[in-house]
Order: structure tokens, then sequence, then C-alpha cells
């Protein structure tokens, strides 16, 4: 997957699954069986992109919810999103 951007959105394929427990996650491809743990934050953002905000949105959200330097919200907001793509958890959309 190329470098994802804050002008694109993200959808979740049909075969990932999603569930939640106490805050935290863990989101399963059933394809590929690929699975990825979700703390809290990750949690946010899964549901975010979830909602099919753009990632520019969901930034935006971000900086509004937690107390971090929104440069460093942009970086792991991107790198979150490309690990989970890359993993085909997410696609462009």
């Amino acid at each position: 997957m190329t470098a994802p951007t804050l002008d694109a959105a993200f959808r979740i394929p049909d075969e990932v699954i999603f569930r939640e427990l106490d805050g935290e996650a863990v989101v399963l491809n059933l394809d590929t069986g690929i699975y990825f743990g979700l703390d809290a934050v990750g949690t946010r953002i899964w549901r975010l992109i979830e909602a099919r905000k753009p990632l520019k949105a969901v930034l935006d959200t971000l900086i509004d919810e937690y107390e971090a330097p929104p440069d460093r919200l942009q970086h792991d907001l991107l790198a979150f999103v490309e690990r989970l793509g890359n993993k085909g958890l997410l696609s462009r959309g």
C-alpha cells in the first residue's frame, strides 16, 4: 500500500471483523487469519474510520480529544493506517 495521506478515506474490508472489550479491541481478517490488537487510542481511531471519515476528519477529532502535539498525532495516525493497510485490515475507499 502506498503511504496514506490526510485526504484519503479508508474502509474496512468485508472479511475483517472487529471485537471490542473494555476499551481495547482485536481486528481479524477472516480470509488471511491476520489479526491486530488495538489499545484504547487505536480503538478510537478504528471507530472513526469505521464511520467512513476521511483521515483529516479523524485527525481533527483526535486533536480535540487528546492532549498531544498535532504533528505527533498526525504521524501516529498515518503510521497506524499504513500498518493496518499493509496487513489487509484496512483498504482505501
